[in-house]
């Protein structure tokens, strides 16, 4: 089974026919601007004559740059700005985005090619052993108070914005007052502050070292949520309808 996909970059106005290259684990995809030396012919007098090798490994990928002078970047579309670089002559760089875009410098053009990884593996649950389970990282339930006022903090980052400034405390009032008519500044402060220490970004009040205060308390909130998915874009919804009935 095929566990990649490259997409060429466009050669006409019309991007609904490019081709998809199919790879399976192991497979291998050479691409440059010789069409003799390599799998995938990119027609263009500023990318190398063999430029690099795509190589299919399982659920992931590595990308080797063939190149003598240009570094390739490759970018997540889909997260804020991610990136990595492969310098010249880098073999075998693995590439950990399920969604990726490797930028070719070609004279004064970017040109991109598409990588797409959407081969998941997962552990067999029927695998685990006898024993105590393991504690959760995070402990957070969805039909809380407190997950609706995460989840209107995080929203314009996880709608696709992702270097939107966080919404006031206001702002999440009034995001959340059609379901939660009762909604005020204190309750949703409350709330913050509930979070950072049931996320562990600051010590209990009942512990002996309460710690600094924490600035950025909204910040650090939201990137912790974004970077572990604590939220996502589906859990959204729960701005859409009633919230639990404990007032977390």
């Amino acid at each position: 089974m095929y566990s990649i996909i490259v997409v060429p970059p466009p050669t006409t106005e019309d991007e609904r026919n490019r081709t998809q290259i199919r790879l399976a684990p192991g497979e291998r995809l050479t691409f440059g601007r010789s069409a003799r030396e390599n799998d995938l012919r990119i027609a263009h007098d500023g990318v190398s004559r063999r430029a690099g090798e795509i190589t299919a490994q399982g659920a992931f990928w590595i990308l080797s740059n063939l190149s003598r002078e240009q570094t390739y970047v490759v970018e997540n579309p889909e997260g804020a700005g991610e990136h990595i670089k492969v310098g010249p002559g880098r073999l075998d760089a693995p590439v950990p985005f399920e969604f990726s875009r490797i930028v070719l410098p070609a004279a004064g053009d970017l040109l991109p090619v598409e990588v797409w990884a959407p081969r998941h593996d997962y552990r067999d649950g029927e695998s685990e052993r006898d024993g105590d389970t393991t504690a959760a990282a995070f402990s957070l339930d969805s039909s809380k108070r407190y997950f609706a006022v995460l989840a209107a903090l995080c929203e314009p980052r996880l709608r696709g914005a992702p270097h939107a400034p966080l919404p006031t405390v206001d702002q999440v009032v009034d995001r959340l007052r059609p379901n939660w008519p009762a909604a005020s500044r204190t309750s949703v402060q409350w709330n913050i502050d509930y979070l950072a220490v049931k996320l562990r970004l600051k010590p209990g009040p009942d512990e002996a070292d309460s710690g600094p205060r924490l600035n950025g308390k909204k910040e650090s909130l939201v990137s912790l949520a974004l970077r572990f998915d604590l939220v996502r874009e589906d859990d959204l919804v729960v701005l859409t309808e009633p919230s639990g009935r404990v007032a977390r």
